[in-house]
C-alpha cells in the first residue's frame, strides 16, 4: 500500500500580510493619537515592512497596531522580525521583516522531534525548506501533527500537501 504523506512548511500569505498593513496604514491615520506624529507604515521590497514616525514612543506604538492587525488576519508573529527603533534625520524608524522557509538546521531540529517522540513507523525527508512527513498510517500522521502543533518552535508551521 503507497504511504500516506504531508509537508511541514513555515510561509507566510503575502496578501494577508498586504491586507494587515493596509489596515494598519489606515488606523494610523484616523487615530487620534496617531494625529502629527508621522506615522506610516509601508513595503520595504519583497518581505519587509518600514515602520517610522516622529517619535521613538509612536514607532513602537505603530509597530503594536500592525502586530494586532497580522493576529486578526491569522499571521503568526513567530514570522515578523522586528528591528529596533533607529533614528533617520528628523524621525525614527524600525524595519520589520518577514520570515519564511525552514532552514536546514530547524529541518534538522524538527525532524530530530518527530523521530525521537512521534510514532516509529514516521520517515522524515527534508525537501528544500520544507519536511515531508510519511507513513502508512494516517493516524501515525495525525500523531505527527499534533505534536509539531503543541512543540515550542521559534517559526511558524503549516501543514499542505496532506494525500
Amino acid at each position: 500500500m503507497a504511504d500516506n504523506s504531508f509537508d511541514i512548511v513555515s510561509e507566510v500569505d503575502r496578501q494577508e500580510v498586504d491586507n494587515a498593513l493596509q489596515q494598519a496604514a489606515k488606523e494610523l491615520a484616523q487615530r487620534f493619537d496617531f494625529k502629527n506624529t508621522g506615522a506610516a507604515i509601508t513595503w520595504s521590497g519583497e518581505m519587509g515592512v518600514e515602520i517610522e514616525a516622529e517619535t521613538e514612543d509612536r514607532v513602537r506604538a505603530a509597530l503594536e497596531v500592525f502586530k494586532d492587525k497580522l493576529v486578526k488576519r491569522g499571521i503568526s508573529l513567530k514570522a515578523l522580525e522586528a528591528g529596533e527603533p533607529r533614528v533617520s534625520g528628523k524621525v525614527h524608524k524600525i524595519t520589520c521583516t518577514l520570515k519564511a522557509g525552514i532552514s536546514q538546521e530547524q529541518a534538522k531540529k524538527l525532524g530530530k522531534l518527530i523521530r525521537d517522540e512521534g510514532p516509529k513507523k514516521i520517515k522524515v525527508q527534508v525537501q528544500g525548506d520544507e519536511l515531508r512527513v510519511s507513513s502508512s498510517s494516517r493516524d501515525d500522521l495525525q500523531a505527527v501533527i499534533a505534536l509539531v502543533k503543541e512543540a515550542d518552535l521559534e517559526f511558524p508551521v503549516q501543514f499542505t500537501n496532506y494525500r
